[in-house]
């Protein structure tokens, strides 16, 4: 909004001498680190007073892991509140309201996706909070089968529009690890566009690229719900892999860049370098309160929509594959339980874990809390330089 508004005023700004200070925000990098302090501002102003709220409305939680030395090891975090989320994709899209270029398609799908998964995640929370407060056995949260339903829904939509959007093929390549989406080029080359296509990638078509889009940003929602268990592990994970974000998408929207490093350019995607500013800054703010012992959670409120919104960005940007390693910890988790459910039913009632996700698992083996999310904290990072480096490996 601000940006446009000073886009829309430009002539008026200009004769009042203020444009020369104000142009700086037509530069997406200035405006996508500018999205990282306010946001991280808006939750810290606002962090106290909101978790007040919550404890008034008593939206706290009362965890049951059904495993009974979890649930004495977790014990202290009962009645603390949850539905911080609200907090998070508040202080998002306020960012994004004022820094982002609201004429971008990008960031209009973007605001999409936060605005259905919150409501989403904070509908199925509320359900669960006040379940014992309502009539003798009302629900406790959605069905996973009506949440599901949603969450493939928004994705669906999401990568529809993505798709019928794309401007030229290569928004619609499937950019495989070590393939070069164009033939190599020098920085001081000529930057004619639209680029010519290396022949061996592989342009989707549009029910692959449907389907791919709607599977990660369902599946990464739910990952991002279920690393959701410790004191700041989801939090910190989200930061880091947020950030690695900010910088594909630059790399995305810049012809240069992509050209040099060979992967796939999109038009008008280095504009969710402010989205993901915003993210990064909301998440690095909710840490403050959310590190342990955490004084708030984020609940499904948040998880759900910050899971999204990540997968949104590589479908957008066509890293669908990277960030399944940018986003490692919360494959690990999702995929803990998976492993688990199916081994359980298949070998008669065995475990491969003592409890999953598997950040449970750890915690039983005697690692402390801190070390769990801290150690989880440090694998995210290898693998968001591990993703960065391969970028050059072509």
């Amino acid at each position: 909004m601000f940006f446009n508004l000073i886009d829309h005023f430009q002539n008026q700004l200009e004769s009042l001498g203020l444009w020369s200070a104000l142009q700086v925000l037509y530069q997406e990098e200035f405006r996508a680190l500018a999205a990282v302090l306010v946001s991280f501002l808006i939750v810290m102003l606002l962090g106290r007073r909101t978790i007040a709220w919550l404890v008034r409305r008593k939206v706290g939680d009362s965890p049951e892991f059904y495993n009974a030395d979890l649930n004495e090891l977790m014990g202290s975090r009962t009645g603390t509140p949850t539905m911080g989320g609200i907090l998070i994709c508040g202080a998002i899209l306020v960012t994004a309201l004022l820094l982002a270029d609201l004429g971008n398609w990008y960031v209009r799908l973007a605001l999409v996706v936060l605005l259905w998964l919150s409501i989403l995640g904070g509908f199925d929370d509320w359900l669960k909070l006040t379940a014992a407060a309502r009539s003798p056995g009302s629900r406790e949260g959605l069905l996973s089968w009506e949440k599901l339903l949603f969450q493939l829904g928004i994705g669906f939509l999401v990568s529809l529009a993505i798709y019928n959007h794309a401007g030229s093929p290569d928004a619609h390549a499937l950019n495989l690890p070590f393939q070069r989406t164009y033939p190599p080029a020098q920085l001081d080359d000529t930057i004619q566009l639209p680029f010519a296509l290396n022949p061996d990638v592989l342009i989707l078509p549009g029910l692959a690229f449907v389907i791919i889009g709607t599977l990660l940003i369902a599946g990464m929602s739910n990952a991002v719900n279920i690393t959701d268990g410790m004191d700041g592990l989801s939090g910190g994970t989200l930061v880091i892999a947020s950030l690695a974000m900010m910088v594909l998408a630059w790399i995305a929207g810049e012809p240069r860049a992509a050209a040099f490093l060979m992967v796939p350019y999109v038009e008008g995607s280095q504009e969710l370098m402010v989205f993901a500013g915003a993210m990064t800054g909301a998440c690095l703010g909710f840490l403050w309160f959310n590190v342990s012992p955490a004084s708030v959670f984020m609940g499904d409120t948040g998880s759900l929509p910050l899971g999204g919104l990540l997968a949104f960005f590589a479908v957008v940007i066509r890293q669908e594959v990277l960030v399944l390693l940018i986003g490692g910890v919360f494959i690990m988790e999702v995929g803990s339980v998976a492993l688990q459910v199916v081994w359980f039913r298949l070998s008669g009632g065995k475990r491969i874990f003592r409890c999953a996700p598997i950040h449970h698992h750890f915690h039983l083996k005697g690692w402390s809390e801190h070390q769990v999310v801290l150690r989880f904290w440090l694998i995210a990072v290898i693998l968001a330089m591990i993703a960065l480096a391969s970028l050059k490996l072509r």
